[in-house]
């Protein structure tokens, strides 16, 4: 079929033709944003899934939907080693700037940059104000102590006052969440939860790997009743069959019943591997419909572009001990692996494991989903371990 008319699309973070199965997510951020703007609590929420299934994408279209109805829409992705005064500065800055527009909230949006600059100075945030000669030592004022959590609280308070004044609802948007450093996700839940006490209009909504939850239960023992945990998986049959089948029937074509069965066995239903399979499989097909024939000649195409791209990028940031260490869990089948088991294959005592085993996680390639297991946080990444390393675990 033409390839310029492909509907599918398989790039990190592009969003697919038909968003299935998450319709419960964007209402419960409609619901949010609603109650924001009536100066009722508005619950943050947490969106936790493993790599491909779409927390990204689903940020942007909650950013999307929350622009069309007039809310002040600011998207940040942490990073690592990014402190999350510098993450939140530009995106507070340019928030108060289209505050300052508005006639009723253009006076608390002064104040709102002025300890925004204090807050950039006792931060070390380099910016105009501040290589023009300010002195970090002479402000005073709110969000000028230094202590994060105070002056974020300070900012977020002007910030929503100023909101409130101009009617807007300010939507902050946090992508991969599990970067920030534990006193900043602190201090975050906390600003987060006293901006529920007054009733702000300020909703937040954060995405990252299934490790948030507990991050965030050890950050702040509160974190638990005040965000809203959304577990981001894998599609249904049901809605990885609307996924696929409702954009080809847009470009007047259609996929076989035993190919869809086949297209999702092999997939899983991850909504990235979804993609990515059934773009290849749409280049193969002669069409209108693609058969069976076109998913197992597909296959090839798509493990390769896989392994090359989504895999390969992730393995790349490991040391040898660590790749040692995932050859262990994929030798053992499909997680989650006792860490127990992991060290019989590897000879050592499960003590041992805890460097290796903490610096994988801090990059964000495997989690614990209970104690004493771990997991990839990639979904089929022990089947391209396995591939790349058929007879086992390395000694």
């Amino acid at each position: 079929m033409d390839p310029y008319s492909n509907p599918f699309a398989p790039g990190a973070g592009c969003t697919p033709p038909e968003l299935a199965g998450r319709d419960d997510i964007f209402d419960e951020a409609a619901v949010a944003c609603g109650r924001a703007a009536r100066g009722r609590n508005a619950r943050p929420m947490m969106l936790l899934g493993l790599r491909g299934t779409g927390k990204t994408v689903l940020l942007q279209e909650i950013a999307k939907r929350s622009r069309q109805k007039d809310c002040l829409v600011t998207f940040a992705e942490a990073s690592e080693g990014k402190p999350l005064a510098h993450l939140l500065y530009p995106e507070m800055r340019e928030t108060l700037i289209a505050l300052s527009n508005s006639e009723q909230s253009g006076e608390l949006a002064k104040k709102g940059f002025h300890a925004l600059k204090s807050f950039a100075s006792v931060c070390r945030i380099r910016t105009r104000e501040w290589e023009a000669g300010i002195d970090p030592s002479d402000v005073s004022g709110p969000a000028a102590s230094g202590d994060l959590q105070r002056d974020l609280a300070d900012l977020f308070k002007l910030l929503g006052n100023a909101a409130q004044s101009a009617g807007k609802v300010w939507v902050l948007l946090i992508d991969e969440v599990q970067y920030l450093q534990n006193n900043d996700l602190s201090a975050l839940i906390v600003v987060m939860h006293q901006v529920a006490q007054l009733s702000l209009p300020i909703v937040f909504v954060g995405a990252g790997l299934p490790q948030i939850a507990r991050l965030a239960g050890e950050a702040r023992s509160c974190a638990e009743r005040q965000f809203h945990f959304n577990e981001i998986g894998n599609l249904s049959a049901e809605d990885a069959e609307k996924a696929v089948r409702k954009p080809l029937e847009e470009e007047k074509a259609s996929i076989t019943q035993k190919a869809m069965a086949e297209l999702f066995s092999g997939t899983q239903g991850y909504p990235f591997f979804l993609q990515a399979w059934a773009f290849h499989a749409w280049n193969i097909a002669e069409g209108p419909a693609i058969t069976e024939a076109d998913i197992a000649a597909s296959c090839r195409k798509t493990i390769g572009d896989l392994d090359s791209g989504f895999f390969r990028v992730r393995f790349d940031r490991l040391s040898k001990t660590e790749i040692r260490f995932v050859e262990a869990m994929a030798s053992l089948g499909d997680g989650p692996y006792a860490i127990g088991k992991i060290a019989e294959v590897l000879k050592k005592q499960p003590r041992s494991l805890g460097p290796t085993r903490a610096s994988i996680m801090e990059k964000g390639m495997i989690y614990a989903p209970r104690y004493g297991e771990l997991d990839f946080t990639v979904p089929l990444f022990a089947d391209f371990m396995r591939r790349r390393n058929p007879d086992g675990a390395a000694e």
